[in-house]
């Protein structure tokens, strides 16, 4: 993504999707850019739509309205879509001063049209899988291109990735979701995750979440453990405010929690081939153990397994070699608790 490479060892390239929790305040949006960059987040991500392009009017909610009272997503997303193209602009340059990847998801044609030179990849939402006018002119454009396949079918996922590959997209994520606002824990089914590293082994697998943040990131931690290797999650300055996608969005402290949870994993993780390390040769040598005589035995006495212990350290004949020992003669005498060498014995 970019210029990160992503593979199976790497970390998550991790998206702060600010969507519209900006609330219509390019200044906000910016203090929430650097919070972004500041919690570890590889890109930061917004919403370029118009409600007018993305909803009829009469056209009814699929949230929690406990949460998000309002049953129009019409009304809802007119009421979120003020920013035009000067502003997507202005927070494309900001995040290129900040130092962090500028993404948004397009909605509509003109969104693809305006963010083409801006990001350095695509993101096509859950609910657009199906719209392949959307896909065709996003894959035409030859850019990484980062796919939701929140409710969808494993078909549908084939035919929008083959639409996306024959219109000519570069490399294509696809991200784990459950269309589900918030998402419960017991509906985030990480297992998929795996499943559709199964079904797509050419394809690299995210996971993009709408469960409320847990205190420790656990949920977003296991999906990586899992394999997901681009982790989105909506991203807020209050996760207290009313409506919209501030109450399942992670805040900043969550977001360096999460990838502070990932830096560590990725310290312990290490080899996969197992092989003593350098740093365990001192504890081969003194915490392994040798054969020990167990009492006094004298010049050429046969060696009986009464008379021999194995105990640490490991700078004599291994216990490996314990069938080797018993019978063989000492050469010359060998004092109790001596850890024996081959040269004490004549076998």
């Amino acid at each position: 993504m970019g210029d990160f490479i992503i593979d199976s060892n790497s970390r998550p390239y991790v998206i702060a999707e600010i969507g519209v929790n900006h609330e219509g305040s390019v200044t906000t949006a910016k203090e929430m850019i650097d919070a972004a960059k500041s919690g570890g987040a590889d890109a930061a991500k917004f919403q370029t739509y118009k409600a007018n392009t993305l909803a009829a009017q009469k056209s009814p909610s699929y949230w929690n309205l406990a949460e998000e009272p309002t049953t129009s997503q019409f009304e809802l997303f007119k009421r979120h879509d003020s920013f035009g193209d000067e502003e997507y602009l202005e927070l494309a340059h900001y995040c290129g001063a900040v130092g962090i990847d500028f993404l948004s998801t397009a909605f509509d044609a003109h969104a693809v049209e305006l963010l083409a030179p801006l990001v350095p990849m695509f993101k096509i939402a859950s609910a657009d899988l199906t719209n392949i006018p959307l896909i065709r002119q996003v894959g035409a454009k030859g850019k990484p291109t980062v796919l939701s396949t929140g409710a969808a079918r494993i078909d549908e996922i084939e035919r929008a990735v083959k639409e996306l590959e024959d219109a000519g997209a570069g490399d294509i994520v696809l991200l784990h979701c459950i269309l589900n606002y918030p998402c419960d824990y017991e509906n985030a089914h990480l297992n998929m995750i795996e499943g559709l590293a199964e079904q797509f082994p050419s394809h690299v697998i995210g996971y993009s979440d709408h469960t409320r943040p847990d205190p420790a990131m656990i949920v977003l931690t296991s999906a990586y453990l899992k394999g997901a290797r681009v982790i989105e999650k909506h991203f807020t300055f209050d996760k207290g405010l009313p409506g919209n996608d501030h109450y399942h969005a992670m805040d900043v402290d969550d977001l360096r929690r999460f990838t502070e949870n990932v830096a560590l994993l990725s310290e312990v993780s290490g080899n996969r081939h197992k092989k003593p390390l350098e740093t365990e040769d001192i504890s081969r040598l003194n915490a392994r153990r040798s054969i020990v005589a167990a009492c006094a035995i004298k010049a050429g006495e046969t060696i009986a397994e009464d008379m021999i212990i194995p105990k640490r350290p490991a700078t004599g004949i291994s216990p490996e070699d314990w069938d080797r020992i018993i019978g063989a003669r000492a050469k010359a005498d060998i004092d109790e608790d001596q850890i024996l060498q081959w040269a004490d014995l004549d076998q």
